[in-house]
């Protein structure tokens, strides 16, 4: 494999770390609005704006590629049931019955899934390295989300929103590798453009189910600008910068951005939420970050776990 050159290593890093502080937003932005906008519903015009803020710099591509995206139609609506109803409104309603500590770890195990998907299915060689810095990293995670109390562990209690939670954290593992297994031709930003119709066309049947047998989302001046700003950060910008990852680093690689955002969420909690630093937040990050280097670097000539394919799996 050809080694990348600095420019190229300097864009991999820079989506990776941007994709993660974005879709850590997601939480702050969820947060705001969860408790007056029903999951669906939330999912539902949280895509439907992305959709318009983005539709003017893909509207031309989406011309121009009209027929190839016609001829893929049923791999976008693959695409928006994986990455708008399940990992969206599936996972706004998961937290209605878990915890954030359950949910958390739960949703830290897709890279562990991104990496088995891409052994399994593409048969992709793993290497020692990175596996050892996958569990470094995650080791890292648990760190932070147990507040450095290994009990925790011990008292946890799974419910139907656990459940959910695994499914929304293997939804993601798919979703990403079948990103970067499309290898399209299209343009980034054309690319999202159809994801995102795809999923609000997913999303809608739902959102009406929810509109007429629970509420409807309150269209109050409030409510649009928290999920403006939903669609905006944890929407667009963290799904383009994401999909910017995979293709430069790989679905096992880029995968591994969902490791950061515990990081993003505490440093925003301590820097807008007023929320202290803790001397588990420290160990924690003296776990992830070089967890995270390990897993991310090129992998080397040198040892490497042989690919594992679909006859030797059997």
């Amino acid at each position: 494999m050809p080694k990348a050159s600095p420019n190229t290593a300097f864009a991999a890093y820079s989506f990776y770390l941007l994709s993660s502080a974005f879709f850590a937003s997601n939480i702050v932005f969820g947060r705001a609005a969860a408790h007056v906008v029903p999951p669906a519903g939330l999912a539902f015009w949280r895509w439907v704006i992305a959709f318009l803020i983005i539709l003017p710099f893909a509207a031309r591509g989406l011309l121009l590629h009209r027929h190839a995206l016609a001829a893929s139609w049923k791999r976008l609506l693959v695409m928006g049931v994986l990455g708008q109803v399940i990992c969206g409104a599936g996972l706004y309603v998961a937290l209605e019955f878990t915890s954030a500590t359950n949910a958390g770890l739960i949703y830290a195990t897709s890279p562990v899934m991104i990496l088995l998907i891409t052994a399994l299915w593409l048969g992709e060689a793993v290497t020692l390295r990175q596996t050892g810095g996958i569990l470094l990293a995650m080791a890292g995670v648990l760190v932070i989300l147990t507040r450095g109390d290994p009990a925790v562990l011990l008292h946890l209690s799974f419910n139907i929103g656990d459940l959910m939670m695994v499914g929304v954290s293997t939804a993601w593992a798919v979703y990403t590798v079948l990103a970067r297994q499309s290898k399209s031709s299209l343009p980034v930003v054309t690319g999202f453009a159809a994801n995102a119709f795809a999923g609000v066309v997913a999303l809608a049947p739902f959102c009406l189910w929810e509109t007429v047998a629970l509420h409807p989302a309150p269209m109050t001046l409030d409510t649009v600008a928290r999920i403006a700003g939903l669609a905006l950060f944890a929407s667009v910008l963290a799904f383009i910068t994401y999909q910017k990852t995979i293709l430069l680093m790989g679905p096992s690689r880029g995968g591994t951005s969902l490791y950061v955002m515990p990081l993003w969420t505490a440093l925003a909690a301590w820097a807008l939420l007023g929320e202290e630093l803790h001397l588990f937040h420290l160990a924690g990050v003296a776990l992830v970050l070089p967890g995270l280097l390990l897993a991310t670097l090129p992998p080397r000539s040198g040892r490497v776990l042989a690919p594992i394919t679909r006859s030797s799996a059997a």
